[in-house]
């Protein structure tokens, strides 16, 4: 087959509804599929009600060539998934003579009691294909009907990755042989997603058939990824990168990485290959830039600490800000956030000291500087810099923006800096 095939991810249990559990298989799930060359077109969450289970089932053979489900595999009463499957297909359950013997090898090897329930875990539709779990006792199942897969999962993470990797995947791509799909993504930041599709639209507009364009906003960035779809993985990859040198010249100031790549651990290479150090001074951001920075391995080559002078007081007293300037322009200013990036470059002795002050809110304003309003530094040997940044009315909105923003502007006066 070569036609693009279609896939529904599907998650069953009250306990993912009601906010309980985090689903992450579906993430997972379309990645691995896309990967496969299979399009995820929608995901679907249904609680333990068999009635809406079966009608959710037709809905999406409706929509899609495949259905996975994950959960209500498990041993108590409150797992329904194999009984409504049964009923979906008109069949009936079955002991599974393998599934029996893994499931009974897995209770031995740990000294636990099997129960008749556990043992309940090997019945299976008898029109079902038996994906063999070697990692946990709910057994995977493969569905046929009229040309369409459904593949039924445990819930569990662990288990449901192994089963996908080792036995779904591969079954899909016998059965379907599906197109390539090729995704890469250009990440930007600093321009905003009207005007960045403002700035591109002629690129676009003249992009080939098989190359489709998405915007994905994320806290003051926008990554636009560029999905190609074909046989031949060379050609589409040549592909996609004609395409990212035709739109580069457009938008080059805006872009600092590509595909998995994030702001930190670029910036993290930077400073290695300057040889540079950096220090950070939080104030409104509250050790949410240190965080990032942190979050790479290997930082501590680069990243001396940070100082988080939340009350005037450490402002003053670690980082060397007068009381004339907080007096005078408040700690909300240019005056303090240069004084605050100079003084903690100063007293960590870095190449580059970095630092945000501002009202994240929700409370705090005022008619002057109303909540979102943040100044964000970036001190060098050579010169300081500092901006204005005008954000939400939401505290963790604000402090995402604002490390956002001053991690780029690092970024920026690295760049600067060696090219002087």
């Amino acid at each position: 087959m070569s036609d693009l095939i279609k896939a529904e991810i599907m998650t069953i249990g009250d306990e993912i509804l009601f906010g309980q559990i985090t689903d992450t298989n579906t993430q997972w799930i379309g990645t691995e599929l896309t990967r496969l060359g299979i399009r995820p077109i929608r995901k679907t969450s249904v609680g333990d009600q068999t009635a809406d289970i079966l009608s959710a089932i037709g809905e999406a053979l409706l929509r899609a060539d495949v259905l996975i489900i994950t959960g209500g595999l498990g041993p108590t009463k409150d797992d329904i998934t194999k009984k409504t499957l049964c009923e979906f297909f008109d069949t009936t359950l079955e002991i599974n003579e393998v599934a029996l013997s893994l499931i009974t090898d897995f209770f031995t090897k740990r000294g636990r009691e099997m129960t008749e329930l556990n043992r309940q875990q090997a019945a299976l539709p008898k029109v079902c294909t038996y994906l063999q779990n070697d990692w946990g006792t709910a057994p995977g199942m493969w569905f046929e009907k009229d040309g369409k897969i459904i593949v039924s999962l445990p819930g569990v993470p662990f288990e449901m990755k192994a089963l996908m990797t080792h036995r779904v995947l591969p079954a899909l791509k016998a059965y379907f042989n599906p197109p390539l799909i090729i995704h890469k993504i250009i990440k930007t930041i600093g321009i905003g997603e009207s005007f960045l599709a403002e700035t591109i639209e002629s690129w676009e507009d003249s992009l080939p058939l098989h190359i489709k364009l998405a915007y994905l906003p994320h806290f003051g960035q926008v990554r636009l990824r560029l999905t190609a779809s074909g046989t031949n993985a060379d050609q589409l990859n040549q592909d996609l990168e004609e395409e990212v040198t035709r739109v580069l010249p457009l938008i080059s100031q805006y872009v600092y990485g590509y595909d998995a790549e994030e702001l930190e651990s670029l910036i993290g290479s930077m400073l290695i290959k300057e040889q540079a150090t950096l220090s950070i001074a939080e104030s409104c951001t509250g050790g949410f830039v240190s965080q990032k920075i942190t979050s790479v391995s290997g930082s501590s080559r680069y990243f001396e600490g940070s100082v988080i002078s939340y009350s005037n007081a450490v402002k003053m007293e670690s980082l060397g800000v007068s009381e004339s300037d907080l007096i005078q322009y408040g700690a909300v200013s240019e005056q303090t956030v240069k004084a605050m990036a100079e003084g903690v470059r100063k007293k960590l002795n870095t190449t580059y000291g970095l630092a945000t002050s501002g009202i994240a809110g929700p409370d705090g304003g005022t008619p002057e500087k109303p909540v979102g309003t943040v100044w964000i530094a970036c001190a060098t040997p050579e010169f300081t810099t500092a901006r204005l940044l005008k954000l939400s009315n939401h505290r963790s909105v604000n402090i995402e923006l604002a490390s956002a923003y001053v991690l780029d502007l690092l970024r920026k006066s690295i760049l600067q800096t060696a090219h002087a």
